[in-house]
């Protein structure tokens, strides 16, 4: 059973809208630079301290940790202030019309260890080890890992009775996603952790590489005999049936010597290829590809022996499409292979294929929730850029301190 914590989050207040950022991964330096201008307050001078020294250094030089720990004290000082008690928090995402709305706490590493809270995706060493020392560095855990679990009334019940209260912060980002957070009531600090209790099992929806940080940075500091509270990390926990996965595309450079026609040939050989006037596939098991400027639907047959990771569009596509047609063998590592998160839209896919930065561009159904849990459940690794989670949490609005 999970072990679900309160804690005392370090807040933004009124300056919520300010400090609020998306995470540290999601762009790259000279994006963070153009989001941070003109902000004092952008919490990207904290996770993507780099911006603020000069435009050659390392990221993973020592003087960006540094500068990160400088500006962190300065915000905590001038700007955050940490909650006079351990509670729990309630963040609501609102995109589009629609709301997602997670409960911020801090499970506890051991869950991570011992698979109490499951994964489905490879981490990197290098990012694993950035984030390990940002952490450390700061005595800090500066931005959220992406949990869900399956639906429970009972947590539902103590969400549903704090967001009738008064906010913390709520404001509508620069993208039109509106932002709001609550403090859970202290008298329900312990029904929340009793239900929290009878869940069997969480799962990471986005944020591997930070619950790894978390495990590896609580061992750095118990070894150096300061572990605070580093046996916890920092979370904003969601019910499943709240979740919206997005496709994760791709886009191939070339066609592997082959010419359109004798690629299309060797497609039909593995699919049913039919011209498409949408390029948005309408169900699993069809795949949409944009070549020479027109839209086509692959449907592929399905196969009732196929394991829950070779039953993935993004799977089917690899295993009968890239690799024996097009030579990617290895999607994590080729050149060949660019990956599109489904929110640019299939307008991206055309632009790039259209302008000669790609020779072909393939459109996926979403990969599920469901999915995502058999395949974490089976102690299985997803393949790379198989989902794409909206809306993206903010950095900044809730910090635990270790």
């Amino acid at each position: 059973m999970a072990s679900v914590l309160p804690f005392a989050a370090v807040l933004a207040d009124e300056h919520a809208a300010q400090v609020a950022t998306l995470p540290y991964d999601v762009m790259n330096r000279s994006e963070a630079a153009a989001m941070a201008k003109g902000n004092p307050f952008s919490f990207l001078r904290v996770t993507r301290s780099e911006i603020d020294l000069p435009e050659g250094v390392n990221p993973y030089d020592g003087a960006v940790y540094a500068k990160a720990a400088e500006t962190w004290q300065e915000l905590r000082k001038t700007t955050l202030r940490r909650d006079d008690s351990e509670s729990y928090y309630v963040y609501s995402l609102v995109m589009n019309g629609r709301r997602q709305t997670g409960v911020v706490a801090t499970p506890t590493v051991d869950d991570y260890d011992r698979d109490v809270i499951r994964k489905h995706e490879r981490t990197r060493k290098e990012k694993e080890d950035d984030r390990t020392r940002h952490i450390s560095t700061l005595r800090a855990q500066t931005g959220p890992v992406f949990l869900t679990y399956r639906d429970d009334d009972a947590v539902d019940a103590i969400v549903a009775r704090t967001m009738a209260g008064p906010t913390l912060f709520d404001f509508t980002a620069s993208d039109g996603i509106r932002h709001s957070g609550w403090r859970v009531a202290a008298a329900d600090t312990a029904t929340m952790r009793q239900a929290f209790a009878r869940v069997p099992v969480l799962y990471i929806a986005d944020g591997h590489h930070r619950a790894a940080s978390a495990s590896r940075a609580r061992a750095a500091l118990a070894a150096a005999g300061k572990p605070g509270q580093s046996d916890r990390f920092l979370a904003v926990i969601f019910p499943a049936g709240q979740l919206r996965i997005l496709p994760y595309n791709r886009l191939v450079s070339d066609l592997h010597g082959l010419t359109p026609a004798a690629f299309q040939a060797g497609l039909a050989k593995v699919a049913l290829v039919k011209p498409s006037t949408s390029g948005t596939p309408v169900r699993p098991g069809t795949v949409c590809m944009y070549l020479e400027k027109r839209w086509w639907t692959l449907e592929f047959a399905a196969d009732p022996a196929a394991s829950p990771i070779d039953a993935l569009d993004v799977s089917v596509l690899q295993n009968r499409v890239l690799q024996p047609l097009l030579g990617i063998d290895d999607p994590r590592t080729s050149k060949r292979i660019d990956f599109v998160g489904g929110i640019r839209g299939l307008g991206e896919l055309e632009k790039r294929v259209n302008s000669g930065d790609a020779a072909v561009a393939f459109s996926l159904y979403p990969t599920t929730v469901a999915q995502l849990m058999a395949i974490a459940d089976a102690g299985q690794i997803m393949p790379p850029k198989s989902t794409w989670f909206e809306p993206k949490l903010r950095d900044g609005l809730f910090v635990h301190e270790i």
